[in-house]
């Protein structure tokens, strides 16, 4: 584009580099682009610097220049007078206004991280759980697993594992059994994202419980009535089953789940088709299972993946080795050691 600035700048006409000004116009002009191109490679290296910094712990420095407890120089590239990111010389209101809600994002990630790395101690966790990235603009395109297909057409989609390319997997927990006021304690605490897929015969004995749940921001999912097996069932009796229970959570806590969970994972075409009928999107399962001494997994490589499903349930000593804190410890060890956040499920699905 040189050329057209030496004649615009020599006063030299040329049809050529008329058409070429009014395709920079259109475009947002060279300039422009150049400065919104330099401010958003500087501020996604700021927002991966605070990620970074935020996991490694309330005594890092975040990429915007501002020290956390504990101190340290500020970088480069700050604005010295408030240790935020500098806008690029010429930058226009937008591209600053951009640049200022990025450092706002950054520093609420820091924040949130360092309170995180407190509650981690508290809970007794080796490390600090791994901030999620940003949920996706567009939702994924859900398909069933292979294999796990029925006959039936345009059902729901059956699957283990969301796809997306990020170090994330999902926590899901089944049934109600276990009413453990520690675990709603833990998890706002820790900030771990769950979802929970509640069987009646169990919620009805303290539907309490969970809208507590449901006031910190957990969805509440559809896992049947009874927790029967569902393809022993006709069609009648899983749709009663199923969309009872949807019933019962919309009347309960004031909304119809998209998801449900068959008990125990089996499923065949009617139980799809009775879901189907009465507002299921999706039926998510597990690719791996948790409990409080140890992780079972689904994958023949015994390894978490991108997108990972977590099954878990509501259970305490009475069932398990272990109390239900006990059991997130455990899923947070494997977790984060292995490099990977705990996303929101319906982010996703």
């Amino acid at each position: 584009m040189q050329p057209v600035r030496q004649k615009e700048e020599t006063g030299m006409k040329d049809p050529r580099a008329a058409r070429r000004r009014a395709a920079v116009t259109r475009t947002g002009g060279v300039t422009r682009t150049g400065i919104v191109t330099r401010t958003g490679i500087a501020l996604a290296a700021v927002l991966a610097g605070a990620l970074a910094s935020a996991c490694s712990g309330p005594s890092a420095v975040d990429a915007a220049g501002v020290a956390a407890p504990g101190g340290a120089e500020k970088r480069p590239g700050a604005d010295p007078a408030h240790g935020k990111p500098a806008a690029a010389p010429g930058a226009r209101a937008e591209d600053r206004g951009t640049a200022g809600a990025l450092a706002a994002y950054v520093e609420k990630v820091r924040k949130a991280q360092a309170a995180r790395a407190v509650a981690a101690r508290k809970w007794g966790l080796a490390q600090t759980p791994l901030p999620a990235p940003p949920p996706p603009a567009v939702k994924p395109r859900i398909t069933t697993r292979k294999g796990f297909e029925t006959d039936g057409e345009g059902l729901p989609p059956v699957f283990t594992t969301v796809p997306t390319k990020e170090k994330i997997v999902f926590l899901t927990i089944d049934d109600g059994a276990e009413k453990d006021p520690e675990l709603l304690r833990m998890m706002s605490e820790l900030q771990i994202p769950y979802s929970a897929f509640l069987s009646d015969y169990l919620v009805k004995e303290d539907y309490g419980y969970f809208k507590k749940m449901r006031d910190a921001g957990v969805a509440l999912h559809n896992h049947t009535l009874n927790h029967r097996y569902m393809p022993g069932l006709s069609y009648a009796q899983q749709k009663r089953e199923i969309c009872d229970q949807q019933a019962n959570l919309e009347k309960r806590y004031g909304t119809r789940p998209p998801l449900f969970r068959p008990p125990y994972g089996n499923y065949n075409e009617d139980t799809l088709r009775a879901a189907q009928s009465c507002g299921v999107k999706a039926v998510p399962l597990w690719a791996a299972e948790a409990f409080p001494d140890r992780m079972e997994w689904r994958e023949w490589d015994r390894d978490l993946h991108p997108g990972d499903i977590i099954l878990t349930h509501f259970r305490g000593k009475e069932d398990w080795k272990g109390t239900m804190p006990d059991m997130i410890r455990q899923v947070m060890k494997t977790v984060t050691a292995k490099g990977y956040a705990v996303a929101r499920l319906e982010d996703y699905v």
